[in-house]
Order: structure tokens, then sequence, then C-alpha cells
């Protein structure tokens, strides 16, 4: 089905990595106006013509992350009364995605609802990059994209790693993480150990185990969220303490939220490999242990992909 045009457009959550997908598409970003009234509410404007045009909006929904879903949703509502032919979401970042079901009684599932409101705003397809609930797919009835920045990540631990992996353990820092560890270990040809670790609150570690053998390897700590830090920061230690030569970790979203910053750079920590999915500028400069690899290609391709009727799953074969 011909959806017309290709246009990117960017939200201001992240406009330095919707101005990169845009250079590797060889098109300009689309022409809009986005601002804030006084009262703080968002206002939107389409400054040219995309009517029956293949729409695509660059959009993390990362801190603020209310602000930058409602300036999303407004935007779809925009693009769906100016006739657009195909409205798709690129979420590089999902927010709400941990609040994925009920762990407790009278709580919210907020990932469905923010599905829920994206798909009432009018939006055609969604595509997003390691959701931290793959689960979420299901959570929509419009198609969903779920990409992986196992190519991006790879390739640069390949490069530091120059193919002697015999001596690197990948380290999953909790049971839900071993399908991605594994998927990792399996491309980089390596062990894998766990992290067993218990909570005594949100975003505090009290105790940890590990499950695997990493005494006198160079351990590597694979999540796909890194918040207040609190998670990497406490295995590392353990994991030294049980032998590793030496630790570095690598995950696709830098939230980096209150004290991260300081714990990362008081933790043994060699290096913390991020993407871009979220902007980390400024807090790259405040932590020089801290290497930004950027999913601009990755997502053009993508892009490219679904505007041609593509198979977008043949970039992980």
């Amino acid at each position: 089905m011909n959806h017309g045009d290709l246009k990117i457009f960017s939200g201001t959550s992240n406009p330095k990595l919707s101005d990169k997908v845009a250079k590797c598409l060889g098109v300009k970003l689309g022409e809009a106006q986005l601002k804030k009234f006084s009262d703080g509410e968002i206002f939107f404007r389409i400054n040219e013509n995309v009517r029956g045009t293949d729409i695509f909006i660059v959009q993390s929904t990362c801190q603020p992350a209310n602000e930058n879903l409602m300036e999303l949703l407004i935007m779809i509502d925009a693009f769906k009364r100016a006739s657009a032919g195909r409205i798709t979401a690129v979420i590089p970042y999902y927010g709400y995605a941990r609040q994925d079901r009920k762990d407790s009684p009278r709580t919210p599932i907020s990932a469905r609802l923010v599905a829920d409101l994206l798909e009432s705003a009018g939006v055609h397809r969604v595509f997003s990059l390691d959701l931290h609930a793959p689960q979420i797919q299901g959570f929509f009835s419009i198609p969903v994209d779920h990409l992986f920045a196992a190519p991006v990540l790879i390739k640069d631990m390949q490069s530091i790693l120059k193919n002697k992996t015999e001596d690197v353990v990948l380290v999953s820092p909790d049971a839900g993480g071993v399908e991605r560890t594994r998927a990792y270990a399996k491309r980089l040809n390596c062990s894998i150990a766990i992290a067993d670790k218990r909570r005594d609150a949100p975003g505090h570690v009290a105790e940890v185990n590990i499950i695997g053998h990493v005494k006198g390897k160079e351990a590597i700590l694979l999540d796909d969220i890194v918040d207040t830090a609190g998670t990497i920061t406490e295995v590392s230690k353990v994991l030294l303490e049980n032998g590793a030569k030496k630790v570095w970790a690598c995950a696709t979203h830098g939230v980096l939220s209150n004290a991260a910053i300081q714990k990362i750079n008081d933790s043994p920590l060699e290096r913390l490999l991020l993407t871009d999915t979220i902007p980390l500028e400024k807090k790259e400069k405040d932590c020089p242990k801290i290497r930004v690899l950027s999913v601009a290609e990755l997502l053009g391709d993508a892009i490219n992909r679904i505007h041609r009727a593509d198979s977008v799953s043949a970039l992980f074969v």
C-alpha cells in the first residue's frame, strides 16, 4: 500500500537524534512549530502540507515523561486532522514500560494506558527500542515493531574485546534479563552469569549473589535500562569480590536519574556503554566512564523499511 512521501518530524525530547535519523535517510526534518503557552499548555502547528504523506514522529517519552508523552499525543492528533496518509510513532525510549502489570493491589497498568492513549490519538503504527517488557506489544491493536539495539552495542563491544572473548563473562543483573544476556553471549561467543539480587526498596539493592563462574574473567553487566544505577554499581562490587578481573556495563537506555552519575563515578565500573535513545550530552561530560553510541542509523534503516513495506525483522538476522 502506498502511504505517500516519507516525512520525519521531531518532538522536543531528543532533537539531536531526530536530526541524525533524518540525515541517515537523506531528508530534512519536517517544518513545524512546537511551543508552550504561558500556563504550560503545549501548542503544535504543522508548517507544510502533509496530506496523504507517510509521517514518522521521533519522540522518546523520557524525562519529563508526562510532558513528552502529551507532546507526542498532540502531534499525532495534529497529523490526523491534517489528513496524513499514515502516522508512525517512533519511540526510542518507551516511558512507563516498567509499569506493565499489577504487582500489588490497587495499582494501574500504566504501560497499557499509554498504549490506549496513543491509539486513541490516532497513531497507525508504533516502533520502539528494547521495550522493558516485550508483552507491551500485545497492549496495542495496531502494528508494533520491537527493535533491538543489539547490533549497535555488540559492534562496539567487539571492537573493545577484539574477539578475545574466552575470558569474558556477560552478567545479567536479574533473572528477567537472562534471555537478553544469552542472546548477546551467543553473538560474542562467551559465557554468562546471573546476579540474584534482593531489594528492600525501589532502586536499592540489599543483597546480591552471583550464579555462575566469574573468577579471573572480565565481567560485562548487560541491562536494558540504567535508572538510579543502584543495581549495576552494587553488582559490580560483588563481581569483583567474587574474583572478576574488571567490570564494565552496557545498556540501551540511560535514564540516569537522581544521583546515578555520582554512583557511577564512585563505582569500580571501568566504562558504561549507552545509546542515545535518551539525550545524554551533559551526563556524558559529567561522567568520563560513559560512552554514548548512536542508534540513528538503525532507526533510519527501520523507518525506510517500514516506508517501503520491507521486512524490519531482517535487521536482526
